[in-house]
């Protein structure tokens, strides 16, 4: 019997310390995982209740992100409308400058050119006042006055078309108040239309296609 009950102690003896330190260990793990099943729900509850904080910060954060942009949208779109007048009043000034440049270019001579059609009036009534009859190869000096008179107009008239200068002298034409100024009626005859020119008092000029000076002109009244 004592040999039994010494085998039965050698048998147990590797295993007290394995039961020992099982039954230090038990508690601590029994009361981990009673603590675990106790704070599991309130861990769960706390991190959805942080999550609907942070999606409703993250919403605010949108909303004000979204209300930002359209701002900055609009004053952009204001800009840019304001920058395209702005573009729009300077090409319009630049054009209507250039225009001005260039009518200074074509009409700058026209005091000149009033001036000179004074000459060329004065031309005119000279040739026209010389008796056709009396140019003659008998009258040398009269003739030699009127042919220089002649080359002289026939001269200027060229040097006036070269600058845009063109008479008007309009008879038969259609009565034009931008181009004519009417100084008398005169009555309808055999083949002339009412409102139509019947006789030219003085030619007219215009320059680079303004009327300089209108043609003084008598016009045919209505019957």
């Amino acid at each position: 019997m004592a040999a039994v009950a010494q085998c039965v102690r050698g048998a147990l003896r590797p295993r007290l310390p394995l039961l020992s330190v099982a039954l230090r260990t038990s508690p601590r793990l029994l009361c981990a995982a009673t603590q675990q099943k106790n704070t599991g729900p309130n861990l769960e509850e706390e991190q959805s209740q942080s999550q609907s904080e942070q999606k409703v910060e993250a919403s605010a954060a949108e909303k004000l992100l979204i209300e930002e942009k359209a701002r900055l949208e609009e004053q952009l779109k204001d800009v840019t409308d304001k920058y395209k007048r702005a573009l729009a009043d300077a090409e319009n000034v630049r054009q209507r400058s250039q225009k001005l440049v260039e009518e200074a270019k074509l009409y700058g001579i026209q005091s000149f050119c009033k001036d000179l059609l004074e000459v060329a009036d004065i031309l005119e009534k000279a040739t026209e006042s010389v008796p056709k009859e009396e140019i003659k190869d008998d009258n040398p000096h009269l003739k030699s006055l009127y042919e220089g008179l002649v080359m002289t107009e026939v001269q200027i008239q060229k040097v006036f078309k070269k600058h845009g200068l063109l008479r008007l002298n309009p008879v038969g034409a259609k009565f034009d108040p931008y181009e004519h100024e009417a100084l008398f009626h005169a009555p309808a005859t055999e083949g002339q239309e009412p409102g139509t020119i019947a006789l030219v008092s003085k030619i007219g000029y215009k320059l680079h296609g303004r009327t300089l000076r209108p043609a003084l002109v008598g016009v045919v009244k209505d019957a």
